[in-house]
């Protein structure tokens, strides 16, 4: 157990007599394991930067948008009945209240006859007891019996005709009337769908912009749109603008009015729209790839005594290559433009290029 004992003991200064010597010798290794005397904020990170300075900006919204029709309205018949008569053609153009459906009108037709036949035979009589009225032959009483019944039958003759003109479907506005859902001869209710009216000429374009541009969109304003597939460029005034943003999307709707001459603009495309807005004579400019996005905001590094500065701003248009900056930056100051992704809070910068705007 002692020959054991003494053993371990020379094995372990031995040991301890190895580590003294190779420190002496060689003694920068020590350090070199334990890694950098000053952390990993000791070397420096390579970045190229961007000088700010006041820049002419043409601020344009893009934005994209719907093509809606002026009017449009599903036709139905507000009476249940067999179609006895179709006067339109689908596809074709119609004028305010040409008629375009009949629903069979025999049955009210001969109501309102019958109805009618009485009030001539109420009108004749109040007419003779009003005469023997002005002659005292009869009572007040007598007359206004007489009296009611012919205002009775008027009334129900208005009535009457107020339903017989729900069968004859007319057209409620100039329009294009589209694919026709029901023939001649077939039943309809008032959940039958007839046919779909539209106004295309003028259209509407529906759009969105941020929330924060909305004190510079007026009622007036011109937008230029183009629409999916095709490059002409139209041009359209906006001519309504929501009162409230959105508090999901943080958007304001705006609608323009193009006036659709040829109707080469149809009802339901996708179009892509720009609004320009005043221009900015001092605008601040970065490069789009300097903008560090996240949760609370957007970021940017500046290069501010050879050490990364992170700074919050606020981000305004951008176009392919440049971002506007609203706030959080001033002219003068040096943004990080690559290198960015190794940058952080106090690391050391060794600068290799320096940009500033054309």
């Amino acid at each position: 157990m002692n020959k054991t004992v003494k053993i371990s003991l020379i094995v372990v200064a031995l040991a301890a007599l190895t580590y003294l010597i190779v420190t002496k010798a060689f003694p920068g290794n020590e350090q070199q394991q334990a890694g950098p005397a000053n952390g990993p904020m000791a070397q420096k990170v390579a970045v190229d930067v961007y000088v700010v300075s006041p820049t002419a900006y043409q601020n344009k919204i893009t934005s994209t948008g719907t093509v809606l029709a002026n009017e449009e309205v599903e036709l139905f018949s507000e009476v249940a009945g067999r179609v006895t008569g179709i006067s339109f053609e689908e596809g074709t153009r119609v004028q305010k209240g040409k008629l375009l459906l009949t629903v069979n009108d025999l049955e009210m037709r001969a109501q309102l006859q019958k109805l009618e036949s009485n009030q001539k035979l109420y009108r004749d009589m109040e007419e003779r007891q009003r005469v023997l009225l002005e002659k005292e032959y009869i009572s007040r009483q007598e007359y206004d019996q007489v009296s009611n019944q012919l205002a009775t039958a008027t009334a129900d003759i208005r009535a009457l005709k107020a339903t017989l003109d729900k069968a004859y479907i007319r057209a409620p506005f100039d329009g294009v009337i589209g694919l026709r859902q029901v023939s001649e001869g077939s039943y309809v209710t008032a959940n039958t769908p007839i046919a779909r009216i539209v106004d295309i000429s003028p259209v509407k374009i529906e759009f969105s912009v941020p929330g924060r541009y909305a004190q510079q969109v007026t009622e007036g304003q011109k937008i230029t749109f183009t629409t999916e597939g095709a490059s002409e460029v139209y041009e359209a005034n906006i001519y309504a603008i929501d009162p409230n943003i959105d508090p999901a999307t943080r958007t304001l709707r705006v609608r323009a009015r193009y006036e659709n001459k040829k109707e080469e603009v149809k009802p339901g495309a996708f179009v892509r729209v720009e609004l320009s807005l005043k221009d900015v004579d001092d605008a601040i400019l970065i490069p789009t790839e300097s903008i560090i996005p996240e949760a609370t905001g957007h970021k940017v590094f500046l290069a501010k005594g050879g050490k990364a500065q992170p700074k919050m701003v606020k981000i305004g248009q951008r176009s392919e290559t440049m971002i506007q900056i609203m706030e959080g930056i001033e002219p003068g100051d040096t943004i990080i433009s690559s290198g960015i992704l190794q940058a952080r809070p106090g690391s050391d910068l060794n600068i290799r290029n320096v940009r500033t705007a054309e």
